[in-house]
């Protein structure tokens, strides 16, 4: 079964730190760019990292220096390191499949998504 599972949402204070995971099952993640994505009611999502086939990695600026995108693929998970954590970041967080954007900057075309994590920064 081709699946994307995230874990390690919860609710933090600001100034502290989250990681996420996501497990992919069913598919190999070599070939593909991942992207870790959030959404936040009434808000446009936002690619806030991801990382292409060859390991070239890319933030949203709301992101760089704060969050940190890597991927095993001997283990075919995809991490998303989240530190001084504000309540700006609390949202829905999503992994996601898709290509890369080549010869631009980051991915498209997310064809597979995980079920979402909730992160929740309270100031």
């Amino acid at each position: 079964q081709v699946q994307m599972r995230e874990s390690g949402g919860g609710t933090v204070q600001a100034g502290e730190s989250l990681r996420l995971s996501c497990v992919l099952s069913g598919f190999s993640l070599s070939p593909v760019c991942l992207a870790w994505i959030r959404q936040i009611p009434g808000k446009q999502r936002e690619d806030v990292a991801m990382i292409e086939t060859d390991g070239r990695t890319s933030y949203a600026d709301s992101v760089k220096g704060r969050f940190t995108i890597s991927k095993d693929n001997a283990k075919n998970t995809l991490d998303l390191q989240m530190n001084t954590l504000n309540s700006d970041d609390t949202a829905m967080y999503y992994c996601a499949a898709g290509r890369d954007k080549w010869p631009n900057v980051g991915c498209t075309d997310y064809t597979l998504w995980g079920q979402g994590t909730r992160v929740t920064v309270s100031s």
